[in-house]
């Protein structure tokens, strides 16, 4: 009992430091976590409003839709709960990689959303997000695929963690929520994967650019 309690002690010391070590980017990276999740609901508004073609698409046009709802809403929030509270309790030294990298994945969708007027597939399930949540979910926010998109980023941060297997299998379950429904377009998802890998490289060079700043 005495060692765990040690232990324990030992480990909430170095969170401490390391908390206090990256405060400065902890507290921008939550400054840009406002500006991009405001990019989002802005974008998301104008995409709503605006009533683009229904399109075939070779996957959807052979396959369901089904209804999945509860792993598309609770299974989706259950993994970004997760992205940032493995971070938060075992390593705060990468809570600002982790929310920066989030918020420039948000941004990047923001930007690519107002430029693909799609309308959603007329046979898509209809989806409710629990709370104030609902505030944010669009209709016709078509490219690229936020439910894969994310997943696949936590997988790409947390290398070297176990924890980055759980976030690939729930990328690829959640790629085949959205196809299941009918919520995205086979295009939304497959290219989530190839815009997320190319803003994860371009965050790391910013974020590197960034700590260095700070820390000088």
């Amino acid at each position: 009992m005495r060692f765990s309690s040690e232990y324990f002690k030992k480990g909430f010391y170095d969170w401490k430091r390391e908390l206090f070590e990256f405060k400065y980017l902890i507290i921008l990276s939550l400054a840009i976590v406002v500006l991009a999740g405001y990019l989002d609901y802005v974008s998301g508004i104008y995409v709503s409003s605006k009533k683009g073609p229904d399109v075939p698409d070779l996957i959807l046009d052979h396959f369901g839709p089904y209804d999945m709802v509860l792993l598309f809403v609770y299974g989706y929030l259950v993994l970004v709960f997760l992205m940032f509270l493995y971070p938060m309790i075992f390593h705060i030294r990468m809570l600002h990689a982790v929310v920066s990298q989030f918020s420039m994945l948000v941004m990047i969708r923001s930007l690519f959303l107002i430029f693909t007027h799609l309308q959603t597939p007329s046979d898509a399930f209809s989806v409710r997000f629990p709370w104030v949540l609902q505030t944010l979910s669009f209709e016709n926010d078509m490219f690229f695929s936020g439910h894969t998109a994310i997943p696949f980023l936590a997988f790409l941060l947390f290398t070297g963690y176990w924890i980055r297997y759980v976030f690939l299998a729930g990328s690829l379950f959640m790629g085949i929520t959205v196809l299941a429904m009918h919520i995205h377009y086979s295009i939304d998802v497959f290219s989530a994967f190839f815009i997320t890998y190319c803003s994860w490289r371009m965050g790391n060079v910013i974020i590197e650019k960034a700590e260095n700043y700070i820390k000088s």
